[in-house]
């Protein structure tokens, strides 16, 4: 079995190892706009020897975006910033992947940190029209969101294609499509959040409708000589809604539509998930998929050290690690972790000086 410091090959890319930083919201955008903060984020991963170095939930249309401070990619003038960080990522010999996001019913909510008491942004505070597949809000305190027309649908399905067309333009050589965490996507897949009578919603087949034509949406445009991700909330954690069965179900038709990895993840459509967390919670979710989809993981979730992060790889439970907060705590967990292992990855040479005495530069 492969470990940990194997290179992945996905499409006409080859990763140095397997371990990539998560797409993690950051709300310091202004009008979608990528500024310092995302380069210096984003780049000190890159430095700090990630494989793949994702940028937040980049939403495709304004109103997609989860708050008035996040990234966004809906427009040509959204690329040359994102530009600047892709050519910094490169040049550390990393790869600058990108997220793909509509947040739907979730949208214009404020940051964190100012609290969730009251979430939703009203429109003289910059806030907008939020929309779903039905007119319920997530939770008290969040919008109430339009249903959207039948109609619609097709512009949103668009929007994927022209921010994965702007993806491109911009230098990103990985797009992850975000169908997780109770946004849009997630929305129309869940049976406790899409209640609709027309051709997206009730069965199996129509609920997953809307996922599957941006995924073909984005594979048309999204060369073929690179790879594409979607991010997938493998279950509600709750009865009667979206379920592990229905992901690998899920992740066979996303493998025949050109999908190259499934990120699985969980939860985040209701508000009343009853989720067990705890280290390394949601590999089994990962490792099912890749066992039974016959497509390629990337598991999440607690994942903490370097042993565990080779372990999953080891013992064939996803062919990758995507890592969020460990990756807050430390931006060289590659490094470190490299170390640890005993596969050594080049390091900056700007920062050889630190690196242990047998270290390359690069």
């Amino acid at each position: 079995m492969p470990h940990l410091f194997d290179p992945l090959t996905l499409r006409g890319l080859t990763l140095p190892h397997r371990i990539l930083v998560s797409p993690m919201c950051q709300y310091s955008s202004r009008d979608g706009f990528a500024n310092d903060w995302h380069l210096v984020h984003l780049g000190s991963r890159a430095v700090g020897g990630a494989a793949i170095v994702f940028t937040e939930a980049t939403a495709v249309t304004a109103d997609g975006r989860i708050s008035p401070q996040d990234l966004g990619i809906w427009s040509e003038q959204h690329v040359h910033e994102l530009a600047r960080i892709t050519r910094f990522v490169r040049d550390q010999r990393s790869v600058a992947g990108i997220q793909l996001a509509h947040a739907g019913r979730k949208a214009s909510t404020a940051p964190p940190w100012e609290g969730r008491a009251r979430a939703a942004v009203g429109m003289k505070e910059g806030g907008w029209e939020a929309v779903g597949p039905t007119t319920d809000p997530f939770t008290d305190g969040y919008p109430v969101p339009r249903a959207l027309e039948t109609g619609e649908i097709p512009a949103i399905v668009d929007a994927f294609a022209v921010a994965a067309r702007h993806a491109l333009a911009a230098g990103f050589e990985v797009v992850e499509v975000h169908a997780a965490h109770g946004y849009l996507i997630q929305q129309f897949l869940s049976p406790l959040v899409n209640t609709r009578t027309d051709r997206y919603g009730g069965s199996f087949e129509n609920r997953t409708r809307l996922c599957l034509e941006i995924v073909e949406g984005v594979r048309a445009v999204w060369p073929e000589r690179l790879p594409l991700f979607v991010r997938i909330s493998a279950t509600d954690w709750a009865p009667g809604g979206w379920d592990l069965d229905q992901s690998v179900e899920l992740s066979r038709l996303l493998r025949q539509r050109g999908v190259d990895l499934v990120d699985c993840s969980s939860g985040g459509a209701v508000p009343y998930a009853r989720i067990e967390i705890g280290p390394r919670y949601q590999v089994p979710f990962a490792e099912r998929i890749r066992r039974e989809a016959g497509i390629a993981t990337g598991a999440v979730g607690l994942i903490t050290t370097a042993t565990e992060a080779n372990d999953i790889i080891l013992h064939g439970q996803a062919d990758c690690v995507l890592l969020a907060r460990e990756m807050l705590r430390d931006p060289y967990f590659p490094l470190r972790a490299a170390r640890e292992l005993g596969h050594p990855l080049p390091w900056a040479r700007q920062y050889l000086r630190a690196a242990p005495a047998s270290t390359k530069a690069r």
